[in-house]
């Protein structure tokens, strides 16, 4: 009689152990608006440390009306696959301890990589682009600057499509690798232009072949019947996602970066 033939075990993936794992809660990120856990995840072996964001910690916002928190979190984490460029964690929607929320693989950021700077300059150096004036105590106010960077560059197209309005230094995480991911999104997609960041360098520049090449992507798999409209369905509302196609139908008009419109505060406070 011969053996039975060994199955292979199934290769978890990062996905699996976000959506399926036993969430155990370690602590409270303070610092956060809204209530934000780190917690470990563990499934068929695997673990890992992420942030469990319930639905039910989060505060109504007057401009925010419709939807969740968490679920613009994983709506951004999805257009972000779709680009290909990967700047969001693994983000996922779950129950947890305190019901159904956000649950993003936790990234331990890599020191070294300066991404913003003050300068008493007029104009940025090689390497960098203004933001702004901003002042620094005592009457002295200093140029805010970014790094010259294609990863920033990169998160300042998906901040467009996503219409994020709270970009913040702090919520740019250099990682391993070289990698940089972009965290908080769950100010996003709102039908009306709010678009607030630090990443204003690129303002009125040409996008890239690359950045083109990319929403011409996300134009198709948004279309209605496309994947990545299927994927935000139940996430953010369908007015939500015709406004996601129309920004980026604008962005492939103009072929350029966009500008502060002027009827919303361009920068968030605090910038870091």
């Amino acid at each position: 009689m011969s053996a039975p033939e060994r199955i292979p075990p199934r290769s978890v993936t990062t996905a699996d152990l976000l959506a399926h794992g036993e969430l155990t809660v370690r602590g409270r990120i303070r610092e956060a608006s809204n209530a934000a856990l780190f917690c470990t995840v563990a499934y068929e072996g695997q673990e890992a440390s992420c942030v469990y964001k319930p639905v039910a910690g989060e505060r109504p916002l007057w401009d925010f009306p419709d939807g969740t928190l968490a679920g613009r979190e994983v709506a951004a984490y999805e257009v972000s696959e779709a680009t290909g460029w990967q700047l969001v964690p693994p983000t996922v929607l779950r129950d947890g301890p305190y019901g159904e929320g956000m649950c993003q693989l936790w990234i331990d950021v890599v020191p070294g990589d300066e991404l913003l700077a003050l300068v008493d300059d007029e104009e940025p150096g090689p390497g960098w682009k203004a933001i702004g004036l901003a002042e620094v105590g005592e009457g002295r106010t200093a140029l805010l600057v970014h790094a010259d960077d294609e990863r920033l560059r990169r998160l300042a197209v998906l901040d467009a499509v996503i219409n994020n309005a709270d970009r913040k230094g702090g919520h740019l995480l250099p990682a391993e690798g070289g990698r940089l991911y972009g965290i908080d999104h769950g100010v996003t997609f709102n039908i009306d232009d709010k678009l607030r960041t630090l990443l204003w360098g690129w303002a009125g520049e040409p996008l890239t072949d690359e950045a083109v090449r990319v929403l011409g992507t996300l134009k198709e798999t948004l279309k209605d019947g496309g994947a990545l409209a299927g994927r935000l369905a139940g996430l953010i509302t369908p007015a939500e996602i015709d406004a996601t196609r129309a920004r980026v139908d604008a962005l492939l008009a103009s072929g350029r970066h966009p500008e502060p419109g002027g009827e919303w505060p361009a920068i968030p406070w605090p910038p870091v």
